[in-house]
């Protein structure tokens, strides 16, 4: 759909850039083609470049994908580092923290103050790393 409204940008702003030189060369006086160039071909380049914008990042716009906003699956498996955690240690915490989290959860990796989590602690579980918790 958005390849077909920025072939329609293009399009017409092809039709207003013509219409504007054809106005422009029937005039003589300078102050007599601004009217042409204001109203026709200056909309008409704005309308060439915001097609070619959408045609140009059509293909490389990713698909949304199910999860968190900002997330793509082509990111994390081109990026090793962006992969999750899989760490089949028991669940940390942070002290007062709320969340229970896979021990090489970036959240917690390398803080000296985690603690063992328990089930009695009433700890969610972290959305980053998703450890397996009790819900």
């Amino acid at each position: 759909m958005r390849t077909v409204w920025a072939l329609g940008a293009v399009a017409v702003g092809a039709l207003l850039c013509v219409a504007g030189w054809y106005g422009v060369s029937g005039e003589r006086f300078a102050e007599r083609q601004i009217p042409y160039l204001a109203s026709c071909t200056v909309p008409g380049a704005a309308l060439i470049v915001a097609g070619a914008q959408l045609l140009g990042g059509a293909g490389r716009r990713p698909e949304r994908a199910d999860g968190p906003p900002g997330s793509s699956t082509d990111a994390a498996s081109s990026d090793t580092s962006a992969a999750a955690p899989s760490s089949s240690e028991p669940p940390v915490r942070v002290p007062g923290g709320t969340l229970a989290h896979r021990p090489d959860c970036p959240l917690v990796d390398g803080r000296p103050e985690v603690l063992p989590a328990t089930g009695e602690d009433g700890l969610t579980p972290c959305p980053v790393c998703e450890p397996p918790w009790p819900r």
